[in-house]
């Protein structure tokens, strides 16, 4: 799929999306319709999200909010900055901000509060809970004219309501941040292993796969996020995930660049295709 550097087509798209970044180095996922764009997260410096964005032809005026998952770093870095430089309103929980300490103008603060859908021009992004190791952890769907792309990052284990928003996605960011062999023989302590294998952890390959598998095969796209650099391998998961029969377009999100942007409107919905021709590297 070409790389779109222009708003060819803005006028038949219902939901346009890119990966900025993915990765415990920083994750800022974009999201957009005709006219309004989200972030959610924003965890790379104001400066590299501005070279990326305009490496994609796409411009920081039609941001109108950051959404924020959990306070970890990688997730927040850049967010006062950006939030101050474009006047973003940044909506994060109340707990969620005490804990991140972020340096915020009161003017810009927004609260949400899980499964209550924020509107946003035509967008609608609903918030809900997940397990991981944070104060108040969510991800989110983001819904225009009657397609949903959602991001489900930073996840221990695939709980209801993560399993009941996945299948409801047309689209979606979904983590596969380790390979189960490569973190059991890998270098990290056992404490850590631990942690990331357990219920506030991160979901392994295999667990992508089967929330995959059992509820996503109707996708048109599925980006594979949060990618460890330590215990995965971009060709590794992909070889998992060539195993499911289905016409999803699979491509790996990079912890070092910007991802392609991708769309998907009425054109764009699964066709009958073989599972070859629907898995497609895109490691960047």
């Amino acid at each position: 799929m070409a790389k779109l550097n222009s708003n060819f087509f803005l006028t038949r798209m219902a939901l346009s999306f890119a990966s900025l970044n993915s990765g415990s180095n920083g994750n800022c996922y974009y999201l957009e319709n005709e006219q309004d764009a989200i972030f959610v997260d924003a965890g790379i410096s104001c400066r590299e999200t501005e070279k990326r964005m305009d490496r994609l032809g796409l411009a920081m005026n039609k941001i109108r909010a950051i959404f924020v998952s959990h306070e970890h770093a990688d997730h927040i870095r850049g967010i006062t900055v950006i939030a101050k430089k474009y006047r973003l309103p940044v909506y994060i929980t109340d707990l969620t901000l005490n804990r991140s300490r972020l340096i915020l103008d009161s003017d810009l603060i927004r609260t949400f509060r899980a499964h209550q859908a924020v509107n946003i021009g035509d967008l609608v992004i609903t918030p809900f809970p997940k397990f991981h190791d944070a104060t108040e952890p969510h991800s989110f769907t983001i819904k225009s004219k009657g397609f949903t792309v959602g991001v489900f990052t930073d996840i221990g284990f695939p709980c209801e309501h993560v399993i009941r928003y996945f299948g409801e996605c047309h689209a979606a960011f979904l983590e596969a941040n380790y390979d189960e062999y490569l973190l059991d023989n890998g270098r990290y302590p056992y404490h850590l292993k631990a942690r990331i294998k357990g219920r506030d952890g991160h979901l392994s390959n295999k667990q992508a796969l089967d929330l995959f598998s059992a509820n996503g095969t109707h996708m048109s796209h599925l980006l594979l996020s949060h990618l460890s650099r330590d215990n995965n391998d971009p060709r590794t998961v992909m070889e998992l995930f060539k195993q499911v029969k289905c016409s999803t377009i699979i491509t790996v999100a990079s912890r070092d660049r910007e991802s392609e942007i991708y769309r998907i409107a009425d054109s764009d919905l699964p066709a009958k295709r073989s599972n070859s021709e629907a898995i497609q590297f895109s490691l960047f």
